[in-house]
């Protein structure tokens, strides 16, 4: 579950992690009232979306006056916001934080993410604060920063002064400073089941503080459950409603751009899946995961699921039964032909617990749309010859 900037600047200032002071607001006259009770002469009006990316995309101004805070407010609300994380088709503005003006000397980034491989957070940092990271790990690796923490130990004074010798922070205050702020963001990390925390740009301040000018932060769902003040920041409307649809079937469902449906069982395989796709020639449309407690329901919900897809030109079911068994898999098959137009050809590959009597029923039931495949590879080699011939 991803939460908002001006959220993740709550739980911020929960640990005394340092961020300009901000309110939210819905409306431009809400805007110009938050911006009196701030005070000062300049504010940012920052658009409030779950991506990053908003200052290039036109979602963070900077206002010299009440009136250009209206005016800004007014132009980014209701706005639909591209950025490189939002995809072309973007997210709609529906609010957005009015902020005190910082006082900006320098700019670093500064994140602490889940590496999997090291089964541990990891604090990133860079010199490079204000940029995409993406494009600053790309152009230049050398210029990130990576520590690992063990959560045996915590986060240690040596994980510091390597932190501050990295970004080339040379002043003793100003590396106590920074070491004390590291400190407390990963306690925000390790305290809140988060799976990543970004902020960039933290700022140093003409006087040598570090402040963090954004913030995100992403967290485990699994883990919610332990933090219910954290799951009421939820904010649906910025989730994508058919990966929300699906979560309510058991189903695990992400949209991607290309035109071969797929539903596997696994998640290993999913990706297997679609590496093959790609391989041979073709695209995926979605990962699907139905997971090992599939029923003929949950298998025709993920049929609808993907046939909103109007990119969609082939469905590739892809199931190995172990727990799950495949004639559940292929009355599920059937129920979706009932439910909705299964317009495109399916492949289906069904290997393993109670695969000959899936094919029975595939074969009894005559829908002419359907296609079987021998194996993975003879699968996904029909279903992009098939998407080609559509």
């Amino acid at each position: 579950m991803n939460i908002h900037e001006y959220q993740a600047k709550q739980i911020f200032a929960k640990y005394k992690v340092p961020t300009p002071r901000g309110i939210i607001a819905n409306t431009a006259d809400e805007a110009v009232v938050n911006a009196k009770e701030l005070g000062g002469n300049i504010w940012v009006v920052k658009a409030q979306i779950h991506a990053g990316g908003r200052g290039l995309g036109g979602g963070v101004k900077l206002a010299k006056s009440l009136d250009e805070v209206k005016t800004l407010t007014n132009e980014i609300l209701g706005m639909t916001l591209v950025t490189h994380q939002t995809g072309p088709e973007g997210k709609l503005v529906q609010k957005v934080y009015i902020e005190e003006g910082a006082d900006i000397k320098d700019e670093l980034y500064l994140g602490v993410v889940l590496d999997r491989a090291k089964e541990m957070p990891v604090i990133m940092a860079s010199t490079e604060g204000g940029m995409d990271i993406e494009t600053v790990a790309h152009n230049t690796p050398e210029k990130i920063i990576k520590i690992a923490v063990d959560p045996a130990i915590g986060f240690q004074g040596f994980h510091g002064r390597e932190l501050v010798f990295g970004l080339g922070i040379t002043d003793k205050i100003e590396q106590s400073k920074m070491i004390k702020f590291a400190k407390a963001l990963y306690k925000v990390y390790m305290e809140n089941d988060a799976e990543m925390i970004e902020i960039n740009p933290l700022i140093k301040t003409g006087s040598g503080d570090f402040i963090a000018l954004d913030g995100k932060m992403g967290f485990d769902d699994s883990a919610l459950g332990r933090h219910p003040d954290i799951e009421e920041m939820r904010d649906i409307s910025e989730e994508d409603a058919d990966e929300r649809e699906a979560g309510k079937y058991g189903l695990s469902y992400v949209a991607l751009d290309g035109e071969i449906g797929c539903m596997v069982n696994g998640a290993g395989l999913a990706m297997g899946t679609m590496d093959t796709i790609n391989y041979m020639g073709g695209t995926p449309a979605n990962f699907l995961d139905v997971g090992g407690s599939a029923n003929a329901e949950t298998v025709a919900k993920g049929f609808e699921i993907i046939l909103k897809n109007p990119k969609v030109k082939a469905i590739f079911v892809n199931i190995f039964g172990g727990i799950v068994r495949c004639d559940r898999i292929a009355n599920g098959i059937l129920e979706a032909t009932k439910l909705v137009d299964v317009h495109v050809p399916v492949i289906v590959r069904l290997d393993g617990t109670n695969a000959p009597e899936a094919a029975v029923i595939l074969e009894n039931a005559g829908i002419k749309n359907v296609i079987s495949a021998t194996d993975l590879g003879d699968g996904a080699k029909k279903a992009v010859e098939a998407a080609a011939a559509q």
